[in-house]
This record gives C-alpha cells, sequence and structure tokens, in this order.
C-alpha cells in the first residue's frame, strides 16, 4: 500500500509514517500542497492523507484540486488530518469530497480504521 501524506509539519509526518511501517505500507512525503499535488501527477497512490493548515495552498483547496480532475486520481481516497476543531469541520471536507476525517494527534488504531474503512468502501484492499 503507497500512502501520500501532504502536511506542513516534519513531525506528524514522521510520527504518522513511523506509524504505517508498522503495518507494512509505504508513505512518500510532501510538505506543502504543491508539492502533493505533484506528486500525485507524477505516482500512484492508494490513499493520500491531507493537513487542512498550510502555508500556500491549504488543505480545503487541496481536497477540492484532486477532486476537480477528471482522471482516476480525481477519485484518490482522502482522508484530513487536522487539528482544527470547528464545530462544522467534519461535515465541511465531507463535503468537498474527503471520504474521512482524523483529528491530531492521531492513534494509531484510528488511522488503521480510517484507512480501512474507506478502502473497504470503495472496494479496496486493507492495511496488511
Amino acid at each position: 500500500m503507497n500512502i501520500l501524506f501532504i502536511e506542513d509539519d516534519p513531525m506528524n509526518r514522521r510520527v504518522v509514517k513511523d506509524m504505517l511501517d508498522v503495518a507494512g505500507a509505504t508513505m512518500a512525503e510532501a510538505s506543502w500542497a504543491e508539492e502533493g499535488l505533484a506528486k500525485i501527477d507524477a505516482e500512484s497512490f492508494d490513499v493520500v492523507l491531507v493537513d487542512l493548515r498550510m502555508p500556500g495552498t491549504d488543505g480545503f483547496e487541496t481536497i477540492r484540486r484532486i477532486r476537480a480532475r477528471d482522471d482516476e486520481k480525481g477519485k484518490l481516497p482522502i482522508i484530513v488530518v487536522t487539528a482544527d476543531t470547528a464545530v462544522d469541520l467534519r461535515e465541511r471536507c465531507l463535503g468537498l469530497g474527503a471520504d474521512d476525517v482524523l483529528f491530531k494527534p492521531v492513534a494509531m488504531d484510528a488511522l488503521f480504521d480510517s484507512i480501512g474503512r474507506v478502502l473497504a468502501s470503495r472496494g479496496g484492499g486493507l492495511l496488511a
């Protein structure tokens, strides 16, 4: 399983990478949205994790841009990973096309459950 995490904080990327390593998944990293969108163009991913609050293009716009694609990559499963706790945040993210929302700090079981649910709902496999 190949996962892209678009997140500006290197420590958050490291924590999630360590969790995914346990499951045998590989994780590509992007420290800002434009870098992540370029990686989506160039590589193949099973899931995209995206932070909402990043310098430049934020996670909301990143979700919009992925969903606006007219190829298969426009259908990539997207899981938001955020520290934002706005009351309507989950509904807003899902309304933009995200498949799930996780709140920081992310627990390993919550991350694996979310990825499993999202992939199962799309007919894909689960983490090992």
